[in-house]
């Protein structure tokens, strides 16, 4: 049977043997996340500090930069050297976009082209002075803001938070084994989308 409101999808779950606080938790969750996703799709406080730092970049320029960088919480274990076809990956963009960016960041001031060390027909892209200082700047900045809303919480639920936060984001990791555990009931909301009604098209 199609799912149509909240106590449906809790009945499906205490089905699955999934508790009712867990469940409970899960509709919490999905709902903040969901919340948490559009405010971050418009990223309201990195655009305010390249705002009130008067940079006169705009976010995806930014990122450029920080691709650049490859600070290793954001990018994972960075080695080697940066090219364009790096900060394509590391920003999941076209290879086009990525160089028609860091041109600009070149021309701007703010990167650098450099011949490799480790072979040289290849060049590689580097911050500049001003480039470097205006990623420590935001930075800084985001720090500054995002410290002031956590010194308002107490150590002890900074201590659990942290630790928790890390691992709640590695949730999607490995989900092969809970779709494979809850195949039955998979099956059972995709034959209710089947008997549900057609779209009408107007």
């Amino acid at each position: 049977m199609p799912l149509k409101d909240t106590s449906e999808v809790g009945a499906l779950l205490r089905q699955a043997g999934i508790d009712a606080q867990t469940a409970e938790a899960v509709m919490d969750i999905d709902g903040l996340m969901q919340k948490w996703r559009r405010r971050a799709l418009r990223r309201e406080l990195g655009h305010r500090a390249l705002v009130d730092l008067k940079i006169g970049i705009d976010l995806a320029q930014f990122d450029v930069l920080v691709a650049i960088e490859g600070p290793e919480p954001e990018f994972g274990e960075v080695q080697g050297e940066t090219m364009v076809a790096t900060v394509a990956e590391r920003l999941n963009i076209d290879p086009s976009r990525a160089s028609r960016l860091v041109s600009e960041m070149v021309e701007q001031g703010f990167a650098r082209r450099a011949v490799s060390q480790a072979d040289a027909r290849r060049t590689i892209i580097e911050l500049s002075d001003r480039g470097w200082a205006v990623v420590r700047s935001v930075r800084a900045y985001k720090f500054l803001i995002m410290g002031d809303f956590l010194g308002q919480w107490d150590k002890a639920e900074l201590a659990a938070f942290v630790p928790m936060l890390k691992r709640f984001g590695s949730w999607m990791d490995g989900i092969d084994p809970a779709t494979e555990k809850y195949a039955a009931e998979i099956e059972q909301l995709a034959a209710g989308l089947a008997t549900a009604p057609k779209a009408e098209v107007a």
